[in-house]
């Protein structure tokens, strides 16, 4: 029995509306990777004439699914592993540009009394820095659900956030260093990817991944690179190098409450033909049976 649960984030750009061989081969990339759950970004027409596209994907990878509001995202997720407790999709519409998707987990192993957790698919807005902070301080709401158990108490659900953050880490050792904004030539791509400091200059936005790593979420990538048998790699590039829009970054990311890290066997990043997307897929292996303790040893609301 295999006893890892592969999930996996991405943002397919534009979802191939206009080629739809092309959104067929992404679809078929992901389903050669096995995945559990799927985090998605920018699924444009997946909610067009009733969801034909929308089920057409969940049937090509082999799961069930939820598209949120406006295609912006969606989560697939494995029903023999995974069943739904709850949908927030419609709950934090105001807040968000582009809207996440949420849903609270159950992992069917862990067993009927077990903690579920909250798995969330974001997209943080592409053109205004404060919009970004805005957004990030509202996601971490999902790290800080109350949840009630048999026993009569209420703990707090561990949470799994995947997706494009438009904006840097804050540049860890062994990070990619972040850019050099002179050397940014398209200028609307300059202003959109940095805000300003308190002497009035421009710098790189990396104000989510502060906001995230302040509410306690670790960068499961980082993490996995600095893990002891971990690899460096896992801090690969998630988007490519552009002459016009500043050099290799890692803009996709994934994150995780400090209880699940001990389940973490695995993550890198699979990179994948620019005629599918300009970003590349974040995979995050799990070891089910230490998911499983995790979701039946919960920490206290």
């Amino acid at each position: 029995m295999n006893n890892t649960l592969t999930l996996v984030c991405w943002n397919c750009e534009d979802n191939g509306k206009s080629d739809p061989q092309r959104r067929r081969s992404g679809d078929e990339v992901l389903h050669s990777l096995n995945p559990d759950i799927v985090f998605r970004q920018e699924v444009w027409d997946a909610g067009a004439n009733g969801k034909i596209i929308f089920n057409e994907q969940a049937r090509t990878l082999g799961l069930q699914g939820v598209l949120g509001e406006g295609s912006c995202t969606a989560i697939f997720y494995n029903p023999a592993k995974f069943s739904v407790v709850r949908d927030w999709t419609e709950s934090r519409a105001p807040h968000y540009v582009m809207l996440p998707t949420a849903l609270t987990l159950r992992h069917e192993a862990a067993g009927p009394d077990s903690l579920p957790f909250n798995a969330i698919s974001y997209h943080l807005n592409y053109a205004s820095a404060e919009q970004r902070l805005v957004e990030a301080e509202w996601l971490t709401t999902w790290a800080d659900k109350g949840w009630p158990t048999p026993d009569g108490r209420r703990h707090t659900l561990p949470a799994i956030y995947a997706g494009d953050n438009n904006s840097y880490p804050t540049g860890s050792p062994g990070d990619l260093p972040l850019p050099d904004l002179s050397t940014v030539k398209n200028q609307p791509h300059r202003l959109h990817r940095s805000y300003a400091g308190p002497s009035g200059e421009r710098v790189p936005d990396t104000r989510p991944d502060i906001v995230f790593r302040t509410a306690g979420l670790e960068d499961a990538a980082l993490y996995w690179a600095t893990a002891p048998h971990g690899n460096p790699a896992a801090l690969s590039r998630t988007v490519n190098a552009w002459e016009t829009h500043g050099p290799d970054s890692r803009v996709d990311r994934a994150y995780l409450t400090p209880e699940l890290l001990p389940a973490v066997t695995g993550f890198d990043v699979i990179e994948v033909d620019e005629d599918l997307s300009d970003h590349h897929i974040l995979r995050l292996t799990l070891d089910s049976d230490q998911f499983s303790d995790v979701l039946n040893q919960p920490v206290s609301a």
